[in-house]
């Protein structure tokens, strides 16, 4: 056990993780030439057009220090907001971290958060400044914040550069050095922590673990606690870029176990895998469920699909454990289902997974966020769904969910990002300058406010150079009214929103507006309206598409032509009452981006 290090890389989005995972792989030989591409550990194809790390990924490297060979575990997590569920896993699984910072940008909010994520854990942080090799680096002031924030010496901050290789070496030294080697007893009974997982169509789930006590051997029965199903080990191994089996794993290893297991039900994230023989005391404690922040439903677009849909979501949430989703069914769309994201960005991510590695064609609702209903009879329930609310005259008060936003931007911006959350009833927390150019603002707001278009304003205002994180805390009573769209006076369930009393007006014409050009015209004219109960609050109409039915008529009496008219009307009339107004599914999406 002495020679094993197992070890995570934590940083902001594009600072650069990715690239020096790839040179510590080509350093170590463990990826040759051949199979060399840029990004190499980024399987998905999402993540190479995007240029962001989705999933954690585990790869084994073996390299000679002074005459011994150590095994170095790497997992590579991603740095987006919404990702940080994955990072949280990632971390339980190691002893280290390198804290990467890009030497051009300094500290930006993401990494303290999941700096404090590691140093819950007690991992052992070593820095890294990236990005050496370009002009406009500034080492000496991103140093002066290293320094701020974790108290190490100058000295120990090692100047890399993913593009060049220049650091690799001494970033492996350190490692080897500073990382503890992992703490367990190969004599104990098995006691391993899953990971991670993922689905093979041949082999069945794949699961990922680090064995903490004990050792498990190829055709071993174990026992999974969480679900207390037993599986034999078919086959075990470490994960290079490939997976490699192995017939032993012991004490401190990283690596998988295919057990023929066909139901992705029967594996939970977090569990701990033991030898039915001889189990374990208890099973591995500090594993935390999944908080979604975003609601939406994902329907099918054809409502044969259903049970398709079922089990892509099912394999989905096995390699993407902080999905969570459940039933639900909506007058207009049919049945579906209402799943739980971190954010936008893992909406936006699930819904392209859905449809390029499942072939799924899906609708997906306007995202909302759940609320707390205290009702008069002293009940409180909780809405996830805008229909789900109950009666107006049976509601004393709704609560809202409320998240502490830290923003880290330039001292140019702060103007124009205040107001940006003061427009979304934010209130301002602390203003703080972490240097002579970067200040960070804390506030307090409404999750409701920000699911939308937030993040895409911030960025745009700050010119790509805010960044942002946020955690809950807690609910307050906010004043929500229900808004409902009705299209010939029906209502579309999928349409509505819960939203805040003063911007419900501007709101309901705004979405009016903006579904008038998106409906196509009909034989009849379509009344589109926004109401709050029964109180119309906005109308736009769709006119009619008719035909000139006078045009046969040259000179004559008015009479004729009225004829002609009334009849058309009469048609008009009773096709108003039988026809049915299809929404495209660009209306649903168009609500997202209303400004």
């Amino acid at each position: 056990m002495d020679s094993i290090r197992n070890f995570c890389i934590i940083a902001h989005i594009d600072h650069g993780k990715s690239t020096l995972a790839d040179r510590m792989l080509v350093h170590t030989k463990t990826v040759g030439e051949r199979e060399m591409r840029d990004q190499v550990l980024d399987s998905m194809d999402l993540e190479q057009e995007r240029g962001i790390t989705i999933k954690s990924h585990a790869i084994q490297m073996d390299y000679e220090h002074e005459g011994k060979t150590y095994k170095l575990n790497l997992i590579d997590t991603p740095g987006h907001v919404d990702f940080s569920y994955e990072v949280s896993r990632s971390i339980a699984a190691c002893e280290g971290a390198l804290l990467i910072i890009d030497s051009t940008q300094g500290i930006q909010a993401q990494t303290i958060s999941n700096l404090y994520l590691a140093l819950e854990n007690d991992l052992e942080i070593i820095p890294v400044l990236n990005k050496m090799d370009l002009p406009n680096a500034i080492p000496e002031v991103v140093e002066d914040q290293v320094i701020d924030l974790i108290g190490c010496d100058r000295e120990e901050i090692i100047h890399a550069s993913g593009k060049t290789g220049m650091g690799v070496e001494e970033i492996l030294e350190r490692i080897i050095e500073k990382v503890p080697p992992p703490k367990g007893d190969p004599e104990a009974p098995l006691q391993a922590l899953i990971f991670d997982s993922v689905f093979n169509s041949f082999r069945g789930v794949i699961a990922y673990f680090k064995i903490l006590n004990g050792q498990i051997k190829t055709k071993d029965l174990v026992k999974f606690v969480a679900t207390g199903k037993q599986y034999d080990a078919d086959e075990i191994g470490v994960l290079k870029l490939n997976m490699v089996p192995k017939n032993v794993l012991s004490a401190g290893d990283v690596g998988y176990i295919i057990s023929g297991i066909k139901t992705a039900k029967e594996v939970k994230v977090g569990d701990t895998i033991t030898h039915v023989e001889s189990p374990c005391d208890k099973a591995i404690s500090g594993f935390e469920e999944v908080k979604p922040m975003v609601f939406a439903g994902i329907y099918p677009v054809d409502a044969d699909d259903y049970e398709d849909l079922r089990s892509a979501m099912d394999k989905l949430q096995l390699n993407d454990a902080s999905l969570t989703f459940e039933p639900e069914s909506s007058a207009a769309l049919g049945f579906g289902f209402r799943c739980g994201f971190l954010g936008l960005l893992h909406m936006e991510i699930i819904q392209e997974r859905l449809e390029r590695e499942y072939d799924m064609n899906v609708i997906t609702t306007v995202p909302n966020v759940s609320y707390l209903v205290h009702l008069t009879d002293g009940n409180t329930v909780r809405v996830y769904n805008p229909s789900g609310l109950p009666n107006q005259t049976v509601i004393d008060t709704i609560e809202e969910p409320y998240i502490r936003a830290s923003i880290i931007t330039s001292s140019d911006f702060i103007g124009p990002v205040m107001n940006l959350c003061l427009d979304k009833r934010g209130v301002l927390i602390n203003q703080s300058y972490l240097t002579a150019e970067r200040a960070e603002l804390v506030f307090n707001l409404p999750l409701g406010e920000i699911v939308f278009d937030f993040y895409d304003k911030l960025k745009s205002i700050s010119r790509g150079y805010a960044s942002f994180d946020y955690h809950m805390n807690g609910y307050k009573p906010a004043k929500l009214v229900r808004l409902d769209i009705l299209l010939n006076g029906e209502m579309v369930d999928a349409l509505s929103t819960l939203t805040h009393f003063d911007n419900a007006y501007p709101f309901g014409r705004r979405m009016c507006e903006k579904l008038k050009e998106l409906i196509p015209r009909q034989q009849f004219d379509i009344a589109i309206q926004a109401a709050i109960g029964a109180k119309i609050i906005a109308r736009e109409t769709v006119k009619a598409v008719r035909k000139d039915v006078t045009a046969k008529c040259y000179g004559g009496d008015i009479s004729r032509k009225r004829k002609l008219l009334e009849k058309q009307k009469k048609g008009k009339k009773r096709m108003k009452q039988v026809g049915n107004v299809e929404v495209p599914q660009n209306a649903f999406l168009a609500v997202l981006k209303l400004d």
